[in-house]
């Protein structure tokens, strides 16, 4: 009988109930989503530490053939890449700017800042393939040589991973359309945005690997232990 009477006195609607559910409001999703985007990271960064590792590894075998430091290779001219690179660095660049957006209040400059992150990723998703197709005119089939196969297969993780990054940050802009308080967006951004610089890294290290000459390569490998 107390349990009835007590379901009918509904004491979680008195102002002391409130109370309570102010002074504890339940858990920070915000440091959750951190912490796993740090795992998330965290494996990425392995992930594309392996293939590394297994590249330096491949490029000790007599049919290996650097894509950089003869005439005929690829990348002995690497300015596809660097354009490649700026167009990222810019996606970056914009999405920190978003950033810093939300933080002062400003709801335009962060619209701007996540639309020009999206526009500058997808260029970058565009010109990477608009490269692939470039390298196969010039006969650098994903299966015609070791090399070739690590750079289709490595840029393709790396486009993977940025396509997964857009649809994440397609949630933020769905909520930029129906909030008005751009500065509630800030978690989520942040972690966007670390994740752009995140992938922004790779691709530097990608990029520094790719145009490599042997002589690079074979030191690097020594280095490994290779």
């Amino acid at each position: 009988m107390n349990i009835l009477r007590t379901l009918r006195d509904k004491p979680w609607l008195h102002p002391t109930a409130a109370a309570t559910a102010a002074q504890y409001p339940g858990p920070d999703t915000t440091a959750a989503m951190r912490i796993l985007l740090r795992f998330i990271l965290a494996i990425v960064g392995v992930l594309f530490f392996l293939f590394i590792i297994t590249f330096l590894a491949r490029s000790q075998y007599p049919d290996f053939e650097a894509l950089a430091g003869q005439p005929w290779q690829p990348f002995t001219d690497p300015s596809r890449l660097w354009f490649n690179t700026a167009l990222l660095a810019c996606a970056s660049l914009a999405i920190q700017c978003g950033l810093g957006g939300t933080r002062a209040g400003k709801l335009n400059v962060t619209v701007a800042g996540i639309s020009a992150a999206v526009f500058f990723t997808i260029l970058f998703l565009v010109a990477q393939f608009d490269l692939w197709m470039h390298l196969q005119s010039m006969g650098f089939y994903i299966a015609g040589s070791p090399a070739a196969s690590y750079f289709y297969l490595l840029t393709a993780i790396h486009g993977l991973h940025l396509i997964g990054g857009l649809v994440v940050l397609s949630n933020v802009v769905f909520r930029v359309w129906y909030d008005n308080n751009p500065q509630s967006l800030t978690a989520p951004l942040q972690l966007c945005t670390t994740y752009w610089h995140f992938l922004l890294g790779v691709w530097l290290v990608l990029f520094a690997l790719l145009t490599s000459r042997p002589e690079t390569i074979n030191a690097l490998a020594a280095m490994c232990g290779f």
